[in-house]
């Protein structure tokens, strides 16, 4: 099993810039690939970015140019940089894990982005 604990997130004007990191813990060797998906109450949870072992990053087209994924083997952790928010960025931002056994989820933090 992997845990997964996300920190960062918060509110912030439309334009400006969060960070969210997230943790990884468990049988980290086993995650192929690591990332962060959001949802907005009422839809489907939906990609944002992801990197894998190898380092090739995904990015959700709505994203693309505004936010940055990196990861750090060394500690197991995973960071999202989203500069140049904007309203329809506002979601629960999730940490999410592909592993050997299935995907494994974090507990979410919130992304408010105002107007």
């Amino acid at each position: 099993q992997v845990q997964l604990v996300e920190s960062g997130g918060g509110v912030v004007q439309a334009g400006g810039s969060l960070r969210v990191s997230c943790v990884a813990s468990g049988r980290t060797y086993s995650i192929n690939a690591i990332g962060w998906y959001r949802q907005v109450p009422g839809n489907q949870r939906e990609l944002v970015a992801t990197i894998s072992r190898g380092g090739i990053t995904n990015y959700a087209d709505s994203v693309k140019g505004r936010f940055t994924i990196s990861r750090n083997s060394a500690n197991n952790t995973v960071t999202l940089q989203m500069d140049s928010l904007k309203p329809e960025d506002t979601a629960v931002y999730y940490c999410y894990a592909g592993t050997w056994t299935g995907s494994q989820w974090g507990q979410g933090t919130q992304v408010t982005v105002s107007s």
